[in-house]
């Protein structure tokens, strides 16, 4: 359940403006149960069917490389990421939503899924999308998301008011949807920063707690497909064009922290920081090569395994995505 990552981002702010003359018809897009990890599961498959692979991110591919974390790194927390030595990453690159077969040139979110492998056995898992917001603020709000969005059986589309009826009972859908709409399609997985999304709780080794998010930002910059080049661009790119560049030289990322003030919400993912927020250049993340995606598809990318020094904040989306991701993985190994 990494993100339903921009889904109908067009449709969807098209049904907010026909809102007023629909209300009594969407009222069955609102879910009548409490989100939990596997009707948020079943929403997902409502959503793109039954396939095997990933529930959402479905599309992707697998990578390898290296992180090497600083003393500014450390200054934040005592995790040993952050000690300047090398360590070994697992990557997944993906195109947002549940369908293996999405095209690759459509608006949507972008995902940075990785499992960094730690000294003494510790890990952290995380996953990133290309948007500073989630696409909910709590998993109630995910869950009717993701049930106004269910194929109409007649019309094989989603219902634009039952769209607009959740959209108006969950306005913390608007700001991903906003992004996604203006956001340009990624010329490539290694040309577009990627958020935490969450916030997090860093503790520094003098027992000093600040709560952080993070972007990896791509060294050489961020590429956008022309929007006039669209309609004429591969629909299937993205895997061959990482494929090119780190056979040359390998993609980079600054991984940089974004430090919050008293104040900045930590329990809401659909709402950004101010950008005049501290930030802090923790590491870099070296991209090498591309693998076989038996590399990483038993990583369930869990956000809430973290190591020594970070800790998950008070978000309830991180808890609901580490419980639908363990729901997911099980259906998808089982097929």
């Amino acid at each position: 359940m990494r993100t339903a990552h921009g889904l109908a981002a067009v449709a969807t702010m098209a049904a907010l403006a026909a809102l007023g003359t629909q209300t009594a018809v969407a009222q069955t897009a609102i879910p009548s149960e409490p989100a939990n990890a596997v009707n948020l599961v079943d929403g997902l498959e409502g959503v793109f069917g039954t396939h095997a692979a990933r529930r959402s991110g479905a599309r992707g591919v697998c990578a390898a490389g290296e992180f090497v974390g600083n003393k500014a790194g450390a200054a934040v927390s005592k995790a040993s990421v952050f000690s300047g030595k090398p360590v070994p990453v697992i990557l997944r690159f993906s195109v947002g939503g549940g369908n293996p077969n999405a095209p690759e040139s459509g608006k949507g979110v972008r995902g940075l899924a990785a499992q960094f492998d730690l000294p003494n056995g510790e890990q952290w898992l995380m996953a990133n999308i290309s948007a500073p917001f989630f696409t909910a603020a709590t998993p109630d709000g995910f869950l009717a998301f993701l049930e106004a969005r269910k194929p109409d059986p007649a019309t094989k589309k989603p219902d634009p008011a039952k769209i607009a009826a959740a959209a108006a009972k969950y306005p913390d859908f608007k700001p991903q949807m906003e992004w996604v709409a203006k956001t340009g399609v990624p010329a490539s997985y290694a040309a577009v920063n990627y958020w935490s999304t969450h916030a997090f709780k860093f503790t520094n080794a003098a027992g000093k707690t600040q709560f952080a998010k993070w972007m990896f930002v791509p060294v050489t910059g961020q590429e956008f497909i022309a929007d006039d080049k669209l309609a004429t661009h591969a629909k299937v790119f993205l895997e061959d064009e990482l494929k090119g560049r780190v056979s040359q030289i390998p993609v980079e990322f600054d991984m940089v922290l974004q430090l919050a003030q008293a104040g900045d919400p930590t329990d809401n993912a659909t709402v950004a920081w101010p950008d005049d927020r501290k930030k802090v250049v923790a590491g870099r993340l070296k991209v090498s090569a591309v693998t076989d995606k038996a590399a990483c598809d038993g990583i369930n990318f869990n956000p809430l395994v973290l190591p020594t020094g970070i800790e998950g904040s008070d978000d309830p989306l991180l808890a609901a995505r580490a419980g639908s991701y363990a729901v997911s993985q099980a259906r998808r190994l089982a097929k």
